[in-house]
């Protein structure tokens, strides 16, 4: 049973293809600057060079056409037809209330998406222009939508409404949502797994770090808070985006600057964060390299992102009471061993005690790593992520018909004799 996950930005596609009876990844790879010219497919095999070709992809039906033709090619493909693909998972940024886990997709479910693009018109116009792309050049094919917001969907009401004018909620469905629930799904059930408790016996704060940042309080094994808002603007400082801010300085600006409304979203999604400290870095590497050579506004990005990400790990210590652990995900979270340092240096008084010598160990995307001492009460782990293998694993049940809640159903990375490929 090959599995296909697809994940369709506003000018990419990223695709993989896992073969579920071997477990293993049978190719992966991305479609880049779609829409905007000079497309390019990047495209990755195990045990071969990665193959790049250029060629224009005007919209995802024309990069989702070109990533069928890579995978079937005699030459660059690792399926004699797109026959062999038993079911599509496609990554949906916002379900709003409307799922709570990973669905089918017919009419209905697509409308229902569609209902709620305008929650994140970043994201999911996107999403939706991939499904219905894949959906016409794979029309036999099952096609599955994976939700970014559902792990988030048991957060306490009181953690989700906002203080605002309640008929905001009522008539716009305005209220904290939270993303990248995939990855924060992965890293928790893993952790529950390093620590050897089930998932209903953990506390744990989970801290996806990228481009993107969010950060989700999980008690007894679910999520009932997270950083990440009604859109994915809000919480921790991001590679781009400004975080929490007082509300006030968009009016502000915009009085002083004479900016659109457009125009301060834009500066608050796109030109802030990182990138507006800086000037001119997003990648932390970048940061970390010219703060150690006596940068000052690189030095200054670093002890902000920190010291907001600190700041996170006391706030929902409050939250989930008794803490397990905390694990740091993603690009940043897995290779930025300075800024883990910083953000949880001085923590002994909250049973956190750092290996310094364990953390600048980990430094790979391929390893799950603890990164405090033996006795220190509450566990710091490094764990790479894997939401493909949640979208493929979700997919699977769904066909199978085992599929159910995240508490219930039995995930492979969830047991013991685990091991990541």
């Amino acid at each position: 049973m090959i599995i296909m996950a697809l994940n369709c930005g506003s000018s990419s596609v990223k695709y993989q293809l896992f073969d579920w009876e071997r477990k293993e990844i049978v190719a992966k790879g991305m479609v880049e600057r779609v829409i905007i010219g000079d497309s390019f497919i990047m495209h990755e095999v195990p045990g071969r060079e990665t193959h790049h070709y250029e060629q224009d992809c005007p919209n995802h039906q024309a990069a989702i056409d070109l990533v069928i033709k890579t995978v079937t090619d005699p030459v660059t493909g690792v399926l004699k037809s797109v026959a062999e693909i038993s079911a599509v998972g496609h990554r949906v940024v916002h379900g709003g209330e409307k799922f709570t886990c990973s669905v089918m997709i017919d009419g209905k479910v697509l409308d229902a998406v569609k209902e709620v693009q305008h929650l994140a018109p970043l994201h999911n116009p996107p999403n939706i222009e991939g499904i219905e792309a894949a959906q016409a050049l794979m029309p036999t094919i099952p096609h599955v939508a994976i939700f970014d917001t559902a792990f988030h969907q048991t957060m306490p009401e009181y953690a989700y409404i906002y203080p605002l004018p309640y008929e905001w909620y009522e008539k716009y469905q305005v209220r904290r949502y939270g993303f990248h629930g995939t990855s924060h799904l992965y890293v928790s059930k893993r952790a529950a797994v390093l620590l050897g408790k089930s998932p209903k016996e953990c506390n744990i704060i989970t801290m996806h770090i990228g481009n993107g940042v969010s950060h989700c309080a999980i008690k007894n094994g679910i999520s009932v808070d997270t950083t990440m808002g009604l859109t994915p603007l809000e919480g921790a400082v991001m590679g781009t985006r400004c975080g929490d801010i007082d509300p006030a300085i968009p009016a502000f600006m915009m009085q002083k600057e004479n900016l659109s409304a457009k125009e301060i979203d834009s500066i608050l999604n796109k030109k802030s964060g990182v990138m507006g400290i800086t000037g001119r870095f997003t990648d932390r590497r970048d940061v970390i390299e010219h703060a150690q050579a006596g940068d000052l506004r690189c030095q200054l990005s670093l002890e902000i992102e920190a010291y907001r990400l600190k700041k996170y790990i006391g706030a929902f210590m409050s939250v989930v009471g008794r803490l397990d652990a905390v694990v740091f995900t993603a690009g940043v979270g897995e290779m930025g061993a300075p800024i883990r340092e910083k953000a949880i240096e001085g923590l002994e008084h909250l049973g956190i005690i750092l290996d310094r010598e364990r953390n600048r160990n980990a430094m790979t995307r391929k390893r799950e790593s603890l990164i405090t001492t033996d006795d220190s009460p509450v566990k710091v782990f490094v764990i790479p992520t894997d939401e493909e293998l949640v979208f493929t694993e979700d997919v699977v049940a769904i066909l199978n018909g085992t599929y159910t809640d995240h508490m219930h159903f039995e995930y492979s990375f969830g047991k013991q004799d685990f091991v990541r490929k």
